[in-house]
């Protein structure tokens, strides 16, 4: 960063409040000969960037701290950005054309906490840094979207079940994201590099969904021509999802048990095991608790 920029350690304190905080990375890295702002919540300017100095002719020290200009206000409109064509006054009196863009920041509570604005000059291209900028502003949790404080705490009991090798047990209803938290899991893990395979345990039936976790060697039955490599095979190093689990049949739970517990199995049709590494992560609806007081999970 040049010299004559600005000090930034006040808006990274003032950042650090805001739900994403990654944002503060990007602004730091790669704002100040672009023209961007930085409005608190009652639209009194934080941040004041070269580029803005250099398009607007308004020198930082007699705009940040005041009310931002008419033109450049940013308003939780309810949704996280926007861009429009607007004119307004520059220093020396002439209206300028830009392209406004704005990236709406809430705080950790999820309310209106201020915005980023960034002008490009009216005929001009955003230059390539301005969308890298507006996706950390939209960054999200490895995919799962959340501005509630709840799930804060659910983030955390990710980043700290990704750092164990144990097995883990997402429950919760049909389409609220269970595979995202397995990927999740997967991509703090150490396995990160490795393979990620899911299946899902309800949509084959027994003898397929066998042939497909564990493999078969040829000749196991009708149609297998050929020796064939399963999910856990495949994915050796890895993570392995298994979504709706509590759909196993009660003859594949004592194959699954002997992986966790022995980390091998034998393949079907096959006469020797064979040792596999992999982070088993399942999911489920149901309570197992339940399934297994009333004898259908083991």
């Amino acid at each position: 960063m040049k010299q004559n920029s600005p000090s930034l350690e006040p808006v990274a304190q003032c950042l650090a409040q805001f739900d994403n905080a990654a944002l503060c990375a990007a602004l730091l890295a790669h704002c100040d000969e672009q023209a961007i702002y930085l409005l608190d919540k009652n639209r009194y300017v934080l941040y004041w960037s070269t580029g803005a100095e250099n398009l607007s002719g308004f020198r930082r020290s007699g705009i940040i701290g005041k009310s931002c200009l008419p033109g450049l206000e940013i308003v939780d409109a309810g949704v996280d950005s926007s861009q429009q064509q607007i004119t307004f006054s520059c220093a020396d009196g002439h209206r300028c054309l830009v392209k406004k863009m704005v990236y709406v920041l809430h705080d950790k509570a999820g309310e209106f906490a201020g915005g980023l604005g960034v002008l490009v000059p009216g005929l001009q291209s955003a230059d390539p840094v301005l969308p890298k900028i507006a996706n950390v502003a939209k960054q999200d949790f490895h995919g799962i979207l959340s501005r509630s404080p709840a799930m804060r705490a659910v983030f955390q009991v990710i980043e700290n079940a990704a750092e164990t090798a144990a097995t883990v047990l997402v429950r919760g209803e049909s389409g609220s994201g269970k595979e995202l938290v397995a990927r999740a899991i997967h991509q703090l893990s150490v396995r990160r590099d490795a393979p990620f395979l899911a299946i899902n345990c309800a949509a084959l039936s027994s003898n397929l969904l066998e042939s497909e976790l564990f493999g078969h060697v040829r000749g196991a039955f009708t149609g297998a021509i050929r020796d064939h490599s399963g999910l856990f095979q495949r994915a050796h190093g890895g993570t392995l999802f298994l979504d709706e689990v509590a759909e196993l049949p009660l003859e594949l739970q004592a194959k699954l048990l002997r992986v966790i517990q022995e980390r091998n199995y034998i393949p079907v049709g096959g006469d020797r095991s064979i040792a596999v590494d992999v982070r088993i992560v399942a999911a489920t609806h149901r309570s197992l608790r339940e399934q297994v007081k009333n004898g259908e999970f083991r």
